[in-house]
């Protein structure tokens, strides 16, 4: 049986026993959306967002639009994981001379603890789309780093504990399109100011077209006895556009630039009408991941249709089983991914 072997026991994480008719290893909450249409006056939309657990409760880094479909990142709290209070006003961030630093636009946030400090990452304008990174201890005070990357990048998230001494950070490249490269790279930093020693991880494609078009990084990687589990989103280009879906990978523990395994089928689609239709139909985009180490439960929030919010769950023993049982791998997810 597979084990997670850090993060630590959190035995309020929200959870739903897996139906007998679901026979994938994710299921989903059957009061989904957790965060719907309109949640407050003036907001029009949540969607693809973070949560992290905060003192026996839950912490939000919320990406949010307001009726001019700008996105910008909005605190909120919740006693359960699932019913949340919003905060009305954007998180703000000052550089780290105190100089105020808002980015101009923030979508898709991951927010990753790493040893005492939580880092928030996401996407926004750089002279194109490009990788922001904030950091708080409080979650009232906000430093604003330095960008990791030249644009064009999207859907960053650093694993959540050093390894060989360094920060390690997943991210894909992109050009000033929508991301038709489509592949998931890895950064290292001695400091989170300076990135480098870039390693290629996974590369799109397989048999299962789900993951054709491009594929990108969900939430934290999952420490676990036998690797990193890392849920990751998949793309396939079709007739009637764009469907988000999602599975997994296992990274080596050391070298997390090596690919164990790899699922070659989807473990979440675009299926129920909040994930079909919408400001954009047919997505399912994995953003966070709360863990309970005692039970193996993980609770993965993701987002739908660029609309709402949805809450799904898995354990670690169904997800590895299945990743092994339907191993992929692609030709240079194998090797150490230099150049």
């Amino acid at each position: 049986m597979a084990k997670i072997i850090s993060g630590g026991n959190l035995p309020n994480i929200p959870w739903q026993e897996k139906p007998k008719d679901c026979w994938l290893p994710i299921w989903r909450y059957d009061e989904n959306p957790v965060i719907g249409r309109n949640p407050f006056p003036g907001m029009a939309r949540i969607y693809n967002s973070a949560v992290i657990p905060w003192e026996g409760k839950f912490k939000g880094v919320f990406r949010s639009e307001d009726t001019s479909a700008r996105p910008f990142l909005y605190m909120g709290d919740s006693d359960d994981g699932i019913h949340w209070e919003f905060q009305r006003e954007k998180i703000h961030m000052h550089d780290p001379d105190g100089t105020p630093h808002d980015p101009y636009y923030a979508y898709d946030p991951r927010c990753v603890k790493v040893e005492d400090t939580y880092y928030i990452l996401w996407c926004g304008d750089f002279d194109g789309a490009s990788i922001g990174i904030a950091s708080t201890k409080d979650f009232k005070d906000f430093t604003r780093l330095e960008n990791p990357f030249l644009p064009f990048n999207r859907n960053a998230v650093l694993f959540p504990r050093k390894i060989d001494g360094k920060y390690v950070m997943l991210s894909r490249p992109s050009d000033s399109g929508h991301t038709p490269f489509g592949d998931i790279l890895l950064s290292q930093s001695p400091d989170m100011k300076y990135w480098g020693e870039h390693r290629l991880v996974m590369q799109k494609g397989g048999n299962g077209w789900w993951q054709g078009l491009k594929i990108g990084c969900g939430p934290a990687p999952i420490e676990t006895d036998e690797g990193w589990l890392m849920f990751y989103h998949g793309v396939c280009n079709t007739c009637n556009g764009y469907v988000y879906s999602f599975s997994a990978a296992i990274l080596d523990r050391d070298k997390p630039s090596i690919v164990k395994y790899r699922c070659g089928d989807y473990m979440l689609t675009p299926e129920k009408p909040y994930e079909t239709t919408g400001f954009v139909d047919n997505v399912c985009f994995p953003v966070a991941a709360l863990t309970d180490q005692a039970t193996g439960r993980i609770a993965i929030y993701y987002g739908c249709a660029d609309t709402v919010v949805g809450l799904c769950f898995t354990t670690i023993d169904d997800t590895m089983k299945f990743i092994k049982e339907h191993n992929e791998i692609r030709p240079l997810d194998a090797d150490e991914g230099r150049f």
